[in-house]
């Protein structure tokens, strides 16, 4: 191919590509209703004057087909199928910016409407002159077929000549890059005709952020979840070795394997909700269940003391189990960088705010978040979503975190 002159290559690329003939075909499927509806009026006589009349007499049954929602699916279906043909299942086509649902406004009705016309009025154009155009270049270049059938063009002479074979060769080319350039053509024109309009963009859009801002959430459940368990996990076993004493070991092996249970059932759920079949908002944990939390925490060594102001219990569904999660990073985080060490917790409900704060003493070895960490920053993005704020940082000799979520 690269041994072929320039002006070679274009014409065998396109004659070998099989877009270009499923795109002909399109083209010619659409032109179909310019004879079938001229079989009853005006009538196929021949005649050249009513012979216009082929493209304008389908117009109104075109009209009533756009109206029909179901019709932008079944050409949405053929451009897939024939203008962009490709050889892997429909499920890995790339994204032609089409839409594959009804129409929903008569915005897209006239856009089909308007692709209905373009197909009928350019598929006619393209199929006569390239069915003539191919008798033409047959009989230009078989001189018995000239002789035998009399075919003479108003443009050629009538009688068959020698420089008929070169130009009969050049015209096969030309229709094909006629073809080609009608098939571009189509493709050009199917994004702006049969894709979606703005308000279905949008509200595509808004579906795509949701289901990013979900995967988000799991995703901050997952961290909060399984990093809190191997975390009492982790501290159990070292504390259970360092202690030595049977008693104790026995603690922290039953305190490993409850926190290790209620990992598992989390995880379960976020994978349910994954899958599709559970209720987002089923078995989820609130702060009603933050005795929990304190409980693994004290079996990690860490001594906690806790205050709750105000019915917990008649949080909104939402604030109290964010509280939740938020109170299980603070003391994931407590018991990962400040060890066995002291822990506040207050909960307090008024006016009309839960009002969330975690203090710990700070150790010699306790890193410097001032800046925040994954989980502190998700920390303030969790509040942040419900209207609240989330402030952490030294606050003398102690770490703090305090976090304020509005109810309503």
């Amino acid at each position: 191919m690269k041994r072929l002159p320039r002006l070679v290559r274009p014409a065998i690329r396109t004659a070998t590509r099989t877009v270009t003939y499923t795109r002909w075909l399109h083209l010619f499927v659409g032109a179909v209703a310019a004879p079938v509806v001229g079989l009853v009026y005006p009538g196929l006589d021949g005649s050249g004057g009513s012979q216009w009349l082929l493209l304008v007499t389908p117009l109104p049954l075109l009209a009533i087909a756009a109206l029909v929602p179901g019709t932008r699916v079944a050409e949405t279906m053929q451009v897939q199928l024939l203008v962009f043909p490709r050889p892997s299942g429909p499920h890995d086509r790339p994204d032609l910016g089409i839409s594959r649902t009804p129409s929903a406004s008569w915005g897209d009705r006239w856009r089909v409407f308007v692709w209905l016309t373009s197909r009928l009025w350019l598929g006619f154009g393209v199929t006569a002159i390239t069915i003539n155009g191919l008798a033409l270049a047959l009989g230009m270049l078989t001189p018995y077929l000239w002789t035998r059938f009399g075919y003479a063009p108003p443009l050629l002479p009538g009688r068959w000549t020698w420089w008929f074979t070169p130009l009969g060769l050049v015209t096969v080319p030309a229709l094909l890059a006629l073809t080609s350039g009608a098939g571009a053509l189509m493709a050009a024109l199917a994004p702006r005709l049969l894709g979606p309009s703005p308000a279905e963009r949008f509200a595509e859009l808004e579906e795509r952020t949701e289901r990013l801002q979900e995967r988000t959430r799991l995703a901050r459940e997952l961290h909060d979840t399984i990093g809190h368990a191997l975390t009492i996990a982790v501290v159990q076993a070292g504390a259970a070795r360092a202690a030595g004493t049977p008693e104790f070991t026995d603690r922290a092996l039953a305190a490993i394997e409850s926190t290790g249970r209620e990992a598992l059932s989390e995880l379960d759920r976020v994978l349910r909700l994954l899958r599709e079949d559970a209720d987002p908002a089923g078995q989820r944990l609130t702060l009603a269940h933050a005795e929990r939390l304190l409980e693994s925490a004290r079996g990690a060594g860490a001594a906690v003391t806790a205050e709750t102001e105000g019915d917990v219990d008649a949080l909104p569904a939402p604030v109290s189990r964010e509280g939740y999660r938020m109170l299980q990073e603070c003391l994931t985080n407590v018991l990962r960088h400040a060890g066995s060490v002291p822990v506040t917790v207050r909960i307090e409900i008024r006016d009309g705010r839960l009002e969330l704060e975690v203090r710990n003493k700070l150790s010699a070895e306790s890193p410097d978040f001032r800046d925040g960490g994954s989980g502190l920053r998700g920390l303030r993005e969790r509040a942040r979503l419900l209207g609240g704020v989330a402030e952490y940082g030294p606050d003398g000799g102690e770490w703090r975190v305090h976090v304020s979520l509005p109810l309503r």
